[in-house]
């Protein structure tokens, strides 16, 4: 199973956009997905119509009270997943309570694997799983990363779009030496892109003079339908089929499953990013 975290500490970057969205584009093309709401505020639940506070089970349960490896106590989190409007694609939803797994977890050794060992019992059930991470380097993002593939970062076309991308590339690293070799390269997606403003189109040009490869070539644009979907409690693709951002959204989960994340010209692109950011 391919897991793909999205993760960026800084917020309003379109993250959860990005998680519910692409979720629903790989299970549109035919795979099978498991989106991960791991976020304590539970947009990505939200977004499929779900009443957080009301679900008798959630993701909070599955890696609470944890063993690692895990107990036959414990829950499964394929007791937590919901079934979605889209064919192919399960939610295992989050809410508020999520916020304590910090300190219930505080005194468990390798807490930085419960994600991981938890998706060991449901990796033939599925052939993607996405994870919307917490606007934060917590120790929910650090199983996130702990548990994934690849990471893609959302990136905002806005001249602040750099801000903690120093941090999180830090933290990946640190990922990488101690917890998860596998983990793949960075991929970086250009959101609420404005055709019309300079501004954006700039940020868009350095963006893509700055991180050459890694950044993807599909962008997505900011769009009004794409903000109305989640008070719909659909996503994109079944919201507005034929709107830009469920194109969008296709196409960059084609290019994701043709993209080779540890090609070469990647990785070598990725570590003239870090060199350079290391000089900002």
């Amino acid at each position: 199973m391919r897991t793909i975290a999205i993760a960026n500490q800084k917020g309003g970057c379109g993250k959860t956009t990005s998680a519910v969205n692409l979720a629903a584009a790989f299970a549109t093309l035919g795979n099978r997905v498991l989106l991960i709401d791991f976020d304590p505020q539970a947009h990505t639940t939200l977004a499929f119509g779900f009443e957080p506070e009301t679900l008798e089970r959630t993701i909070y349960d599955a890696i609470t009270k944890a063993q690692v490896p895990i107990s036959r106590t414990q829950i499964p989190v394929s007791k937590a997943v919901l079934k979605t409007s889209i064919e192919g694609l399960d939610l295992a939803p989050s809410n508020i309570l999520l916020s304590g797994v910090e300190f219930e977890l505080a005194t468990l050794y390798g807490r930085e694997y419960v994600l991981t060992e938890q998706l060991k019992h449901v990796g033939s059930s599925y052939d993607i799983c996405v994870i919307d991470c917490s606007p934060s380097l917590s120790l929910l993002t650090l199983n996130a990363l702990v548990a994934s593939t690849d990471v893609i970062v959302p990136v905002q076309t806005q001249y602040y779009a750099l801000e903690g991308l120093k941090q999180l590339l830090e933290t990946i690293d640190i990922v990488r030496e101690r917890f998860n070799q596998g983990l793949g390269s960075l991929g970086v997606l250009l959101t609420f892109v404005e055709k019309r403003t300079a501004l954006s189109r700039q940020v868009q040009r350095q963006m893509r003079e700055f991180f050459g490869d890694l950044v993807f070539d599909t962008v997505i644009h900011r769009t009004t339908r794409l903000a109305e979907a989640p008070s719909a409690g659909e996503p994109i693709s079944t919201y507005d089929p034929k709107s830009r951002g469920a194109i969008e959204y296709e196409a960059l989960a084609e290019e994701i499953i043709n993209r080779r994340m540890s090609d070469s010209r990647i990785d070598s692109q990725e570590l003239v990013a870090r060199e350079a950011i290391q000089a900002v």
